[in-house]
């Protein structure tokens, strides 16, 4: 009997909890007046045209209550120690989501994360600069309200808001990212927004950013037609590939949240085999069933003519992996190039021959230049490159039409959030870019013609 008694107080307890779970079940996008599956869902096709439109500057609003954005700043300096000394110190320590709400066209996006993003761009906050660089994650925050599940921007999980650090004329991650396009090599889509942000003082305005597609989000969809390959994202000395530092543990896998796997260790062993001295065609075989070696050298070509110095063979990032599992090949994906179109930091730009380049430290671009047949494919992609995407008509067109665009955005950004003085400086910087232009395309022809 009273075992009996028990199993009837089970159910009835099962009953009244199961019943309590329902009532706190959500769909996505209950109770969420703007959201519609165009909008909102994970059901979206991402609409390029609406995110990354090529005429025309998209604006942001973000609201943050004050004390989420305080709280934001005080992660900012618990991480890199701006508030007690200029420059702050490099961190391997990702800064910290926190909610917000977007608005866009009118529409409104619910509890998005929000959280800064960079490294030196960062720094700029200890000299008082306000216009930092921003991630925003649609669905951070659904396991605290899961009426946001799987919330996407019109299809994309995430974007990347660039700042334009270091950039008079608000254009170098743009256009870098339209030439690699161009070419044919596999790049995030970006496109220029005006971001306001409000934090209980009224809406702010923060400057044009650059919107940049997350590349291991919709972007291998839409390069490579799958998503589930391994892509990696490689930092610190393992991302050199050289015999020194080389770590599986700073191959972020990006697809499984672990790091580098047996296709990136195979890569390496491939690379660095005896048979690069000798036996060089088997040696090719090996290294071509594994790794997209024209891909690479395409690349390497339009990011040596463009000068794109923070990256590979200057320093150990800006750069994705993929492994395709269309032709079981590594690919390569450039990122974060808002330093390209410059003579550059840290050693310079490298030259056209890779003169000065230690070889054994940046073995992809040192062992490849070593085999003349990849040499020359090499110099093929730079003429394709400056008779194409590059050549001079196009790129002055090109940086007058985007002068026009975003010029009158330029314009009203003040003082603390602004990398500018004056539109001077901004129509100076423009003039360079088509200056440096015509100064690539000189210096290309003499190397490879």
């Amino acid at each position: 009997m009273i075992n009996g008694k028990y199993l009837f107080l089970s159910m009835v307890i099962s009953f009244i909890c199961s019943s309590c779970y329902d009532e706190t079940t959500f769909t996505a996008g209950e109770g969420l007046d703007d959201w519609s599956e165009t909008t909102h869902s994970a059901n979206a096709d991402p609409d390029y045209d609406v995110v990354f439109p090529d005429n025309k500057v998209n604006k942001f609003t973000i609201t943050i209550a004050n004390d989420e954005w305080e709280s934001m700043q005080d992660n900012l300096t618990d991480i890199y120690g701006f508030s007690t000394r200029p420059g702050g110190d490099f961190s391997d320590e990702t800064p910290e989501y926190f909610p917000c709400e977007l608005e866009f066209n009118g529409i409104k996006w619910y509890n998005v994360g929000i959280r800064y993003k960079g490294n030196s761009s960062l720094q700029a906050s200890a000299q008082g600069e306000q216009k930092l660089p921003f991630r925003l994650d649609f669905d951070e925050f659904e396991d605290d309200y899961p009426e946001i599940t799987n919330q996407t921007f019109y299809g994309f999980p995430a974007l990347s808001m660039s700042s334009n650090y270091n950039d008079k004329s608000l254009m170098r991650e743009h256009t870098a990212n339209y030439l690699f396009a161009e070419s044919g090599i596999p790049a995030p889509s970006a496109a220029y927004y005006e971001l306001y942000v409000d934090y209980g003082q009224g809406p702010v305005y923060f400057g044009l950013y650059t919107a940049v597609e997350v590349v291991f989000e919709t972007m291998l969809k839409k390069s490579f037609g799958s998503d589930y390959g391994n892509c990696y994202k490689p930092e610190d000395d393992g991302a050199q590939f050289s015999t020194y530092g080389f770590n599986l543990s700073d191959f972020e896998n990006k697809t499984t949240g672990g790091t580098g796997e047996e296709d990136i260790e195979e890569l390496y062993n491939i690379l660095h085999s005896a048979e690069r001295t000798s036996d060089v065609e088997a040696w090719k075989d090996k290294l071509e069933s594994v790794f997209d070696v024209d891909g690479f050298l395409k690349w390497l070509a339009v990011n040596t003519t463009i000068q794109n110095w923070d990256t590979y063979g200057r320093m150990a990032h800006n750069y994705y992996l993929y492994h395709d599992p269309a032709d079981g090949l590594i690919k390569w994906i450039p990122w974060d190039n808002n330093e390209a179109f410059d003579e550059g930091k840290q050693g310079g730009a490298l030259a056209f021959n890779f003169s000065g380049l230690n070889g054994t430290s940046w073995p992809l671009i040192g062992y490849l230049m070593n085999v003349s047949e990849y040499e020359e494919i090499y110099k093929g992609h730079i003429v394709d490159f400056i008779e194409g995407p590059f050549e001079q008509s196009n790129m002055e067109n090109y940086y007058s039409i985007t002068e026009l665009l975003i010029k009158k955005s330029m314009q009203g950004e003040t003082t603390d959030y602004s990398y500018l003085n004056s539109y001077n400086e901004f129509e100076s910087a423009v003039n360079v870019l088509k200056s440096h232009n015509a100064n690539r395309i000189a210096a290309a022809n003499a190397y490879a013609k």
